[in-house]
């Protein structure tokens, strides 16, 4: 009794007072430490009754079979097993069975579990099970599905715990079509009509799965609801980018009076900040304030700093941060992140000066935000001390993408030759840090270099990105090499499914332009997506500029006007190009307008 309520010191004071001690007695001890988490105990305690001559029966095997499980003793686990099996027990007593098979779970040992399963006279929906779920426990979702096939195949009828099971392995690895069957199972059988925990699952598998409308529709459908359906279905909106719809079903489940939880919180801040529901995310903000929810939660706090940081509110993420008790490395990275999402790299440095006085450790993921915002404002220096200590903390070895950010970030600060030289030692660059080099080598005037690079990087199986294009057309730009640029410009969409963007097309623009092709450039220009590139307009009437093209560069103005007709700059680009062609009445013309709009 005392065992079983907890209070081992008690359970352990009577049993010593007991003068003839039997098997029963020391399995409820043995039972109880196993409970309170002190497996340790439990095997001490399984041997001293060994000890004094005790035969364990049945029941002290599934005790001890379970401490084993629950501190990973897999040696004495097998000792164990031979014992039973000596003993001839496993055919006359199918809970043995089962408890051999969650102990190998457990244990990790999963070839051993499945001899032992395959191997019982007497195999049932509980052997099954167990196998699913350790499986399901060590992220082997496939696995855990093969075993639920099998045991269909061999006729035992999924139970709810099994169902339940295979259906958090769909979600986990998309299996929609397998999660379609069991949920045609489910009906079929009628279980939803009686089990909560089915729809739950149901509604959590289709929204891991992308099926939102499926899941939503399935809870609709369902008898009863509660925290955990909504949660499940609010997650997958989240996660899919939904944010409204998320919002919407948190709402929803609030008015069916349905109070939420840590989980629907987590997911309905991650939605507030998809799309910037500052003051949505606020008021919830204060719900959980007001539940005292913060007082012992991280995740919560650190939902509560994405969520501002996300929708800009840098203020009141860093409140949040400041007034949680409990904080760790994710609340002060989505804050870093923030800072320098905003290019406020100064306050980014700061911050991380400030979480170290704490004593917070950073982790991989604060180095990386540091080292770009080192980048982003150059400051070299500062990001030299960040890879001497990370190189301290033997964290480039463990984690290839600090290395790609080193590159990243030298390059960013002008310095080739450091950048050069850490990319020489990574074991595998991705296409960041050959990007970075492209641009750097471009941006030193190192054109030839700068293409070397980009196609060294194509021989090496690394498929560009839009940021990679973009800085291979910039150095075929500033080198004049017209045919080279449009080699790479005209590959992008058929040979890397890259839709050329408004970036993309000002490279180009400015390429021909320099080059004196206007008639190519405008040509170009006719084949944007959009109008609305403010950017290659004025890449356009930069060149007429140059070569005195009048009639181009009024075409280039009539265009860059219709996005904005008081951009000053805009005139003053039409002006420089009607007086480089001699054509001062127009350039006059163009001034007086440009006066008239500043007035």
């Amino acid at each position: 009794m005392y065992a079983k309520c907890g209070d081992i010191k008690k359970a352990e004071r009577v049993f010593e007072e007991i003068p003839t001690r039997d098997v029963a007695s020391w399995s409820a001890l043995i039972s109880g430490y196993t409970q309170c988490g002190q497996g340790e105990n439990a095997l001490n305690c399984f041997e001293r009754m060994l000890c004094e001559g005790i035969t364990p029966n049945n029941v002290a095997f599934l005790c001890v079979l379970k401490a084993c499980g629950s501190i990973g003793a897999l040696n004495k686990g097998e000792q164990i097993h031979d014992e039973i099996i000596r003993q001839k027990l496993l055919g006359k007593d199918p809970l043995l069975g089962n408890a051999l098979v969650d102990m190998y779970v457990k244990c990790g040992a999963f070839a051993t579990a499945h001899e032992v399963l395959y191997g019982l006279h007497e195999r049932d929906v509980i052997s099954w099970s167990t196998l699913i779920l350790g499986h399901l426990q060590q992220g082997h979702d496939e696995e855990a599905l093969i075993c639920f096939k099998s045991m269909q195949r061999e006729g035992f009828s999924p139970d709810t715990v099994t169902l339940v099971l295979a259906l958090k392995a769909c979600g986990n690895i998309g299996s929609i079509e397998i999660g379609k069957e069991i949920h045609e199972e489910v009906a079929r059988r009628g279980l939803l009509k009686h089990d909560i925990s089915l729809g739950n699952a149901l509604v959590d598998m289709y929204a891991k799965c992308g099926r939102l409308i499926k899941a939503r529709q399935v809870l609709e459908e369902l008898p009863i609801r509660d925290v955990i359906t909504w949660s499940a279905l609010i997650s997958g909106y989240a996660d899919k980018g939904h944010g409204e719809n998320a919002l919407d079903c948190f709402e929803q489940m609030q008015s069916e009076g349905i109070s939420p939880n840590a989980v629907s919180y987590l997911s309905v801040l991650k939605a507030c900040g998809s799309i910037g529901a500052t003051d949505r995310g606020g008021k919830i903000h204060e719900e959980i304030r007001t539940k005292g929810l913060l007082r012992d939660n991280v995740k919560l706090g650190n939902a509560l700093v994405c969520m501002y940081t996300k929708c800009g509110a840098i203020t009141e993420a860093r409140k949040v941060i400041e007034e949680f008790s409990i904080q760790d490395a994710t609340s002060w990275n989505a804050l870093i992140i923030g800072y320098v999402q905003k290019g406020q790299g100064e306050n980014a440095v700061l911050l991380f000066e400030m979480m170290l006085c704490k004593g917070i450790t950073p982790d991989g993921k604060t180095f990386a935000c540091i080292l770009k915002a080192c980048g982003a404002m150059g400051q070299y220096n500062k990001g030299k001390q960040i890879h001497d200590e990370i190189a301290r903390r033997g964290l480039l070895v463990k984690d290839v993408v600090l290395s790609n950010v080193l590159v990243d970030m030298y390059a960013k600060c002008g310095a080739l030759t450091k950048a050069q030289e850490v990319f020489d030692k990574l074991p595998t660059a991705d296409v960041i840090a050959w990007s970075s080099l492209v641009a750097t080598y471009g941006q030193e005037g190192q054109f030839k270099n700068a293409l070397e690079c980009f196609e060294q990087m194509l021989l090496n199986g690394i498929m560009p990105d839009r940021v990679a294009f973009s800085c291979v057309l910039n150095a075929c730009s500033h080198s004049g090499l017209v045919d080279e640029g449009q080699i790479y410009f005209t590959q992008m969409m058929p040979d890397f499914g890259i839709t050329p963007d408004s970036e993309h097309f000002t490279c180009m623009v400015d390429l021909l332009g320099r080059a004196g092709q206007l008639l190519r450039a405008m040509s170009l220009t006719r084949k944007m997506p959009s109008c609305d590139y403010a950017a290659v307009w004025s890449a356009l009437m930069g060149a007429c500029q140059k070569w005195g093209d009048a009639g181009i560069g009024k075409w280039a103005f009539d265009n860059a006007i219709c996005m904005d007709k008081e951009d000053a700059a805009t005139y003053v680009s039409m002006f420089n190009i009607y007086m480089a062609a001699g054509m001062h009445e127009e350039a006059y013309r163009i001034k007086t307008i440009l006066v008239d709009n500043l007035a």
